[in-house]
């Protein structure tokens, strides 16, 4: 929370007080399936994760490895995409130590002839941070993981806001979410500000990208839940390093809730041109000119402190609204749209162009 006084001289100072029961991230309006009240009760405090929204949970099975190439089928205004038979065995399992944890990271998943799911209990495989530490006072908690996309996927003209993790944009490979956004908000004048629920005015606060407001993430853009979730809000940088053995090269690092791929940071000169080098892909966002109205002072907050700072531009960068693109990639050679984790704002999508 942040609250103002007067010193003797008559100047206001703020102090900003994080509120260590309250959950870091606001109820979404989303409409989604959830799974039954019950398992929120489960033992160890294991969080059941969410469905994707218009996706149930099946089990499947089958699959392999290989690249198979997409096969794409056009329409008036939407394209149709096979992701069969890539990645549908991946797994990993890999030690887990924290001071209050000793266990193993787990994830794992598989493809029907239709959905891609995901089983796994949301625990890191990579090197992390601290937790809990001063700015985040929440401890990383086993989970369950169980979700379900399409396997064939159809990009739309349509952008569709995924936000808050009852409406995540998607998962990473080793079951962590991907959640950009925050529920922190600040009221007009800025003085009075929190860093969870209940809001405190309109203006959203973002995790990366400013440094008013400490949200305690770590070198991976992650950071905890009070409920134990470890996730990600930018380039999940020690995974990363993990599946590219430190190279710079297109790395598919997850999969959306409609379907398609993540990358991380890199991506081809020429998006439909394998043979092009590969580049920093850049997002297309840029911070207004002048900022809104009513919005608290950029003397107290420069322009960047709130989500609604920044502003889409088409063709400033190399992706559209959504963070994507389509064009060819290693798994894909002959094209598919896709996402980026970028080094700018939005970080990580935070809408969906495929059909949900």
């Amino acid at each position: 929370m942040v609250s103002s006084s007067s010193n003797a001289s008559g100047k206001v100072t703020r102090q900003v007080r994080h509120i260590p029961q309250r959950k870091q991230h606001r109820k979404p309006t989303n409409t989604l399936h959830t799974s039954s009240p019950s398992h929120l009760r489960a033992p160890l405090a294991l969080l059941v994760a969410t469905f994707l929204t218009g996706l149930g949970l099946t089990a499947c099975g089958g699959g392999s490895d290989s690249t198979t190439a997409a096969t794409t089928t056009p329409n008036t205004s939407t394209t149709t995409t096979s992701t069969a038979g890539v990645l549908c065995s991946y797994s990993s399992s890999v030690p887990y130590s924290s001071a209050t944890l000793t266990a193993t990271a787990t994830a794992t998943w598989s493809c029907s002839s239709t959905l891609r799911s995901l089983t796994a209990n949301g625990l890191p495989d990579h090197a992390i941070g601290t937790f809990p530490n001063q700015s985040n006072p929440n401890t990383i908690t086993a989970q369950i993981v169980s979700v379900s996309a399409t396997l064939t996927p159809t990009e739309t003209t349509v952008a569709t806001p995924r936000a808050g993790p009852m409406a995540l944009p998607g998962y990473a490979l080793n079951g962590i979410p991907i959640d950009p956004a925050t529920a922190g908000t600040c009221n007009d004048t800025g003085n009075n500000c929190a860093m969870g629920p209940p809001s405190t005015g309109v203006w959203d606060i973002e995790a990366l990208g400013q440094s008013y407001f400490r949200f305690g993430t770590d070198s991976n853009n992650a950071h905890v839940q009070p409920q134990g979730t470890y996730h990600y809000h930018g380039i999940p940088e020690g995974f990363v390093t993990k599946l590219s053995n430190g190279n710079k090269v297109m790395t598919l690092i997850g999969w959306a809730a409609d379907g398609f791929p993540i990358y991380a940071r890199y991506g081809y000169t020429v998006a439909t041109d394998a043979s092009s080098a590969v580049k920093v892909v850049k997002g297309s966002y840029r911070t207004k000119a002048s900022p809104d109205a009513n919005r608290p002072a950029t003397s107290l907050y420069a322009m960047g402190a709130f989500t609604q700072d920044y502003q889409y531009v088409a063709g400033l960068g190399d992706l559209d609204e959504c963070n994507g693109r389509t064009g060819v990639t290693p798994e894909f050679p002959k094209g598919i749209y896709h996402y980026y984790a970028t080094d700018t704002y939005p970080y990580l999508q935070r809408c969906v162009k495929g059909k949900l």
